[in-house]
């Protein structure tokens, strides 16, 4: 099988995923993400006790690259130290953004390398890039509950 097929597979598997599409009853982070340009919206939950995120949810609609990639994102930040979580959203998109190539130092990435390829695909590219932007965000900027307006 080759990165493609996994790709492909991944993305259709993880846009499926309800594992971590959820409210979250103590989320102390919430934050909306947006692309106006294709209508993808989700808005991130996070629980982050002590400088970790303890858990992670989003809700809300979009193509199936965005959920796969918020999907595969809550999965890979979950339980990491909130620096730990930003430089990941950094490296998603720096190597989105082609800036970053080297597959190991994407490995701590997981699922998340499977998106290395988004970036030959222009119109796709801030699809798979809204929730680790948002993440950032959150995080970078302390975005408590109540930050959020719908």
């Amino acid at each position: 099988m080759n990165l493609n097929q996994i790709y492909t597979q991944m993305v259709l598997e993880q846009s499926k995923n309800k594992a971590n599409r959820r409210d979250l009853d103590h989320a102390t982070h919430k934050e909306l993400g947006h692309n106006p340009s294709c209508g993808d919206e989700i808005t991130l939950q996070l629980d982050v006790e002590d400088g970790i995120i303890k858990d992670i949810s989003y809700t809300g609609q979009g193509c199936a690259i965005s959920q796969a990639s918020t999907s595969i994102m809550c999965d890979t930040v979950k339980g990491l130290k909130v620096e730990e979580a930003i430089e990941l959203s950094k490296k998603f998109i720096g190597m989105i953004k082609g800036q970053l190539r080297d597959e190991e130092e994407l490995e701590d990435l997981g699922d998340g390398i499977a998106f290395i390829n988004i970036r030959n695909m222009p119109a796709r590219v801030k699809c798979a890039v809204l929730s680790w932007y948002t993440l950032k965000d959150i995080l970078e900027n302390d975005k408590r509950e109540g930050s959020f307006t719908p």
